[in-house]
């Protein structure tokens, strides 16, 4: 069994999988705040005896891969953390310098080119939100960094004098000062994902594949083909495991 790791800014998700079963094909999942790993990993491997094997995607720096190393090493599992190179699992790498990419956007565009192999984008919306064109034929063009839903509004209430940390809700037109910020930030969200998907949705099959913790928050306001798709990330990894269905 593989034990599957996205270390991101904000928790760590993870999932349990056979080797050589289809990514997505979860045996059990999971996530946890950076500061819990030190006794959420021992439970997951101890909940799971047959792990003999860990890959991880990792942006959220040093210490945080120091926090989920040490649990892991003292159990014999070293990580093997993906590095962003420039073609991997029919995805090249379109960035002037492919080894900039974050680990976590390289990962959810392989994962992305398993599941669809069409034009798409590939959206992912956490801490922050990343929107990345992924061509028919596996080359990444490039993408967009924004930040996240709950980013934009503390920014709102930490840099302005009279707006607060908004508990409103979304409106077509709001009436209230708090529905104003949370209507203006998933505005903010669902364009720029419109302006981007713009680009590729003349193309037959054009799909934007949806993941990340606050997707929820501005899924329903975008105007385009869709899915949404969990975990993009862990998918990612799992294609990249030797023996997973479609790795190349």
């Amino acid at each position: 069994m593989m034990l599957l790791l996205d270390a991101g800014n904000t928790r760590i998700k993870w999932s349990v999988t056979d080797s050589g079963a289809e990514p997505g094909a979860w045996l059990a999942e999971g996530g946890f705040e950076h500061a819990e790993a030190a006794a959420a990993l021992p439970a997951v491997l101890a909940a799971h005896p047959g792990i003999d094997r860990v890959l991880g995607a990792n942006v959220a720096g040093p210490a945080v891969r120091a926090l989920l190393e040490a649990p892991l090493a003292a159990a014999g599992l070293p990580v093997e953390w993906l590095t962003v190179t420039a073609a991997r699992a029919g995805v090249r790498n379109a960035y002037t310098v492919p080894g900039q990419l974050g680990a976590d956007r390289w990962a959810a565009l392989i994962g992305a080119r398993r599941l669809h192999r069409g034009p798409c984008l590939v959206v992912c919306a956490g801490t922050a939100t990343t929107a990345d064109l992924l061509d028919a034929d596996g080359l990444f063009r490039g993408g967009i960094i924004l930040p996240g839903v709950d980013l934009m509004l503390r920014a709102l209430a930490g840099n302005t004098a009279q707006l607060p940390l908004a508990d409103g809700h979304f409106r077509d037109t709001p009436r209230s000062t708090v529905d104003a910020i949370v209507s203006g930030c998933l505005h903010a969200q669902a364009g720029a994902v419109e302006r981007m998907f713009a680009q590729i949705s003349g193309q037959p099959g054009a799909l934007c594949l949806l993941s990340g913790g606050a997707a929820g928050r501005f899924a329903e306001l975008l105007e385009l083909p869709l899915r949404r798709i969990d975990n993009l990330v862990l998918i990612g990894l799992a294609t990249l495991a030797p023996g997973a269905p479609g790795q190349a």
